[in-house]
């Protein structure tokens, strides 16, 4: 670990995560960018993840989404997620801000986070927008997938969505304004397995320098961030998370 990056790290009392597929993939989550399988196989993922294609074709999207929250429900959080969770725990102020739409970070232990694409587990009626409350059991889908009608809303009886923001939608408005605070005001601000190219959440990082934050990015590969961050830390998260969070506490307690 760099001694300049740690002794940064030694007076940041507030700290700003964001976090992308790549935390979750290595838990087994599939990603946009994985190979399609089976039904879904013909399409590629950004052209399931539209308003559109939910009007056009409501059983297949569903059924893709059900899908991907059966992986989800299979998956368990990795080192990533836990060191994210004990980080928050032994500092004054943390703000995890994730564009992934799965519950992993809160089943790790973290909590108040800033999910700025969506959530997974928390469809809504699309007429209404009364919450829809999903059965906890893993969905029996098929490896190949498979069609399957969304259900309707007991309240008005439309047609309930999944809880993410699809291509061409806004951003959640309250998180938003928080994310860009907490990249503003921060001492140390961390890119976490996030390719840097979805916007406007890969502004954060630039946000967050121009303030006068140390920013580090934690990837295996090279990343549309890598001219802005002060550090890259290359490598898998569940690995560099564990020895960065020992290292970090060894210097506050020295």
């Amino acid at each position: 670990m760099e001694p300049s990056l740690l002794e940064a790290l030694r007076v940041a009392a507030r700290v700003t995560i964001l976090t992308g597929a790549g935390v979750s993939a290595e838990s087994g989550v599939p990603t946009f960018r994985d190979r399609q399988i089976g039904l879904w196989e013909r399409f590629d993922a950004a052209e399931l993840a539209t308003p559109q294609a939910y009007a056009r074709d409501p059983a297949l999207v569903w059924g893709w989404y059900e899908w991907r929250r059966a992986a989800v429900l299979r998956a368990q959080p990795n080192l990533a997620h836990r060191s994210i969770a004990a980080l928050a725990s032994k500092m004054p102020a943390v703000t995890l801000i994730t564009q992934n739409v799965d519950d992993l970070h809160e089943r790790a232990g973290s909590s108040g986070l800033l999910h700025l694409h969506g959530r997974l587990m928390r469809p809504y009626c699309q007429q209404c927008g009364q919450p829809y409350a999903l059965c906890g059991d893993v969905p029996e889908i098929p490896e190949g997938g498979q069609r399957i009608d969304p259900p309707r809303c007991a309240t008005c009886g439309g047609r309930v969505r999944p809880g993410v923001v699809w291509f061409g939608e806004p951003l959640p408005a309250e998180e938003w304004r928080s994310a860009v605070l907490a990249a503003q005001r921060c001492d140390a601000f961390f890119a976490i397995g996030t390719s840097a190219v979805v916007q406007p959440a890969a502004s954060l990082i630039g946000l967050a320098r121009r303030a006068g934050a140390v920013t580090v990015q934690i990837n295996p590969d090279a990343t549309a961030a890598d001219g802005v961050v002060d550090y890259h830390l290359q490598g898998k998260a569940g690995v560099i998370l564990p020895a960065l969070l020992h290292a970090w506490h060894e210097i506050l307690i020295s």
